[in-house]
């Protein structure tokens, strides 16, 4: 349906007329807006001139959209009662909801689909109009004028929805009309209806088809400058499975089974709808969306066999209006619906830069789809490490299902699908591996002939497809950069656990030496009390051994050095890693520049008016391609040198962190003897306590044959007693004299005592640093 400037501003109550949306083959299509709810709605109004048949067929287009109900048809509304007098005839309004996203035709038109449309606008194209197609054979309605201008868009909660409108059309199809009202549409037209024979719903099969092509390719698949009858006779050549024939530069018509390059599907989704695309554009209608190997099996139901007409089929299901409507079973559908369904992952290889796309089960787990890569990547699984694009790394146990793409949530028009990133884990030292890459047709073709002059329709064409090579080499250069910034996030994230046990290390080496410094204090001042008093005290040459020992073993538990190198090892580390940040990431501006001075070519190509498109030749635009080209090569080079600097600093990084972890488990073994000798310190002087205890009672207790100590001086008033004293007050001076040194004795423990409390206490205090323990 094209699209006429919009209308002066008129009002019907309060409906005011926005926009003329365009004129179709019975009448005008106008956007109104109620100024109160600000409801839109689309008023298409019949034309005055038609024929009492088209009058019919009118009507009974209403009747049809008003029994639809499907989110993939555009939905019939009632008219409100101020446009009524809209309607000039006898005709009635049809109100339609109105999709904002415009018709497909203007989508396509855009720049950026000149060589087809994204993948996930592709799928979701697909999804849309295979299902509304689903529902309407279903009903047993035959659309018959299937074609890009018939279908709209509508910005859903999640993605751009596609819809069909313009239902129901059957406009009279004899040979005057193909010349004139089917000029520019006549390339989805199925051939049975430009011969005037009995059809089916596989008319639809063919538009379908057709549409898909151009999407996918940007451009429609059967030579589509060419006049009915030269179309019509050449097209008789063309094979079953041939799904394109198009003229070369040279002017040669060429035919092709196979989906013509540049396209923006990856290559297992090429390959499934270049399949599918074979089965629905057969010129045969009996083949047509059949398997033909199983064609004895697959008989197309009856309720198909028999459609004629939309006027017939309405008449047959009016009165089942109310009812659910009956799904239309089909081959083809069942088939992609498979394809729609396919759950794929796609990894990039960074040792080359290839991209491989998987279909998985949900059943399926990392490891499963490791065995498949070394089919490709020639890389064994024990050596594959896979990274997501937060630098998550992908454990074999897991399931693939976390990184397959989910296209129902994606924007359509983003290019940047979800990937994961392989690396070689044997590999630190990263070579470009230069594969050729294989350009369009038409730039080979002008690279060959730079000179020659080519039509304004080639000159677009070749134009178009050198923007979209230095395009995708942008975009392959920004997949690459990417991968590298995972790789960076990988190695960051192994840093960061590495700096966490660094500073583990680095803590329990102080808690270390603060504990050691203190045993061995102790252990000093143990020893320098011991030879005060042994000439007077009590000697042990065998505790003293024992702590001589003890004081060689807790100098054997410092392990500075070791942590020393080990801390030098991590700056150096930390050095190489913070340099490999500062390195500029956007070194692909050259192919940013190339892209956009392409793209500019191709703009003002395009916006030529009519009279200046003449015949020229495309030099200008190939130099561009031809400089991306060694561009992109060049830099590859410093990219895989960096890349390799990466790869080996998270080498350096996993080889640190079990010397790292060793060290930190070492130095807790040394915390723990010298806990263990601080202890067995305290036991032994609790044991010299015991003997110097006995040793001082030994005088109260002794034997009477001499075994006492020499009594202590008496007391000044009992040095001058009388030499009459009694023997029993001599016997009370002795009693005295020994409380007095049991006096003595017990103030020597309780110095003791405290003494070891004192430094138990200490203990506790570096106990509960290395983890909270109580040594009481």
């Amino acid at each position: 349906m094209s699209r006429p400037p919009s209308m002066q501003p008129q009002m019907c109550g309060p409906w005011e007329l926005k926009e003329r949306l365009g004129t179709g083959g019975f009448g005008n299509v106008t956007l109104w807006q109620n100024k109160e709810s600000a409801i839109q709605i689309a008023i298409k109004q019949c034309r005055q001139e038609l024929s009492a048949k088209n009058k019919g067929r009118w009507s009974l287009e209403i009747q049809i959209m008003k029994r639809l109900n499907h989110m993939n048809v555009v939905a019939a509304r009632d008219v409100p009662e101020e446009l009524q007098k809209l309607a000039t005839n006898d005709l009635p309004l049809l109100a339609m909801e109105y999709c904002q996203g415009g018709d497909l035709r203007k989508y396509l038109n855009l720049l950026e689909n000149c060589c087809g449309m994204r993948e996930a606008a592709v799928l979701t194209l697909i999804q849309d109009i295979s299902s509304a197609l689903t529902y309407l054979h279903g009903m047993r309605i035959i659309h018959r004028d299937l074609k890009p201008e018939n279908i709209v868009l509508q910005q859903g909660e999640k993605r751009l929805v596609h819809k069909i409108i313009d239902l129901g059309y059957a406009k009279e199809l004899d040979q005057s009309s193909l010349c004139t009202s089917f000029v520019g549409t006549l390339q989805y037209l199925a051939p049975e209806l430009l011969e005037q024979q009995k059809y089916t719903v596989a008319v639809d099969y063919w538009s379908f088809g057709t549409l898909v092509f151009e999407c996918i390719t940007g451009f429609r698949p059967f030579l589509p400058t060419w006049q009915p009858v030269q179309w019509h006779s050449k097209l008789l050549q063309k094979q079953v499975d041939d799904i394109v024939v198009y003229e070369d530069l040279t002017g040669e018509v060429r035919f092709s089974k196979h989906l013509p390059n540049p396209h923006n599907l990856n290559k297992l989704l090429a390959g499934e709808l270049e399949s599918w695309l074979q089965m629905m554009l057969r010129w045969s209608p009996k083949e047509r969306g059949k398997d033909l190997k199983k064609r004895s099996q697959d008989q197309e139901p009856r309720s198909q066999d028999g459609v004629k007409d939309s006027e017939e089929d309405s008449k047959e299901s009016s009165s089942e209006g109310s009812k659910d409507s009956p799904k239309a079973s089909c081959f083809c559908f069942d088939e992609l619906s498979r394809i729609l369904n396919l759950k794929l992952v796609r990894v990039l290889n960074m040792t080359s830069a290839e991209i491989f796309t998987y279909s998985v089960q949900p059943q399926e787990d990392v490891a499963s789809l490791q065995e498949r890569i070394t089919q490709d990547a020639r890389i064994p699984p024990a050596n594959q490490e896979l990274l997501l694009e937060a630098g998550l790394a992908l454990e074999p146990h897991n399931s693939v299902m976390q990184c397959a793409i989910d296209y129902s949530m994606m924007d359509t028009r983003r290019a940047d699908e979800p990937l994961v990133f392989l690396f070689d884990r044997s590999c630190y030292s990263y070579e470009p591996q230069f594969m050729p890459r294989v350009l369009p047709e038409n730039i080979r073709f002008v690279q060959n002939e730079p000179k020659r002059l080519l039509a304004y329709s080639s000159q677009r064409r070749t134009w178009g497809q050198a923007w979209h090579t230095i395009r995708a080499l942008k975009e392959d250069w920004q997949r690459l950069q990417q991968g590298q910034k995972v790789a960076i996030m990988s190695l960051l994230r192994q840093n960061g656990t590495l700096s966490k046990q660094k500073n583990e290390m680095v803590s329990m080496h102080q808690r270390l030496r603060a504990t050691l410094e203190f045993f061995s204090t102790s252990l000093h001042i143990d020893i320098d009390k011991y030879q005060e008093q042994r000439a007077t005290g009590i000697a042990s040459e065998k505790l003293l051994s024992v702590w001589r020992e003890m004081e060689q073993t807790a100098l054997d538990c410092g392990q500075t050095e070791d942590v020393n190198k080990l801390e030098e090892e991590m700056m150096t580390l930390q050095t190489d890693i913070v340099d490999l940040q500062r390195q500029p990431w956007r070194s692909g501006e050259a192919l940013e520049t190339l892209e956009v001075k392409a793209m500019e070519l191709f703009r003002k190509l395009r916006e030529k008016p009519r009279e200046q498109r003449s015949m020229g030749d495309c030099q200008e635009v190939i130099k561009l391609v031809v400089q991306a080209v060694q561009f992109y090569e060049r830099k590859l080079r410093d990219f895989y040198t960096h890349l390799s600097k990466t790869m080996v600093c998270r080498q350096r990084v996993l080889e640190l962190l079990p010397r790292v972890e060793g060290m930190v488990s070492a130095m807790a073994r040394s915390e723990k003897q010298l806990l263990h000798l601080q202890e067995k310190r305290q036991k032994e002087l609790w044991n010299l306590l015991k003997v110097a205890c006995s040793k001082v009672r030994s005088p109260v207790s002794g034997s009477p044959d001499g075994g006492r100590t020499p009594p202590a001086p008496a007391h000044p008033l009992m040095s001058h007693r009388p030499s009459d004293v009694p023997q029993a007050d001599e016997s009370q001076l002795v009693i005295e004299e020994s409380k007095m040194f049991e006096g003595r004795l017990q103030s020597l423990v309780q110095d003791t005592i405290q003494e070891t409390e004192t430094s138990m206490q200490i203990l506790r205090e570096w106990k509960w640093l290395n983890g909270g323990q109580d040594l009481a």
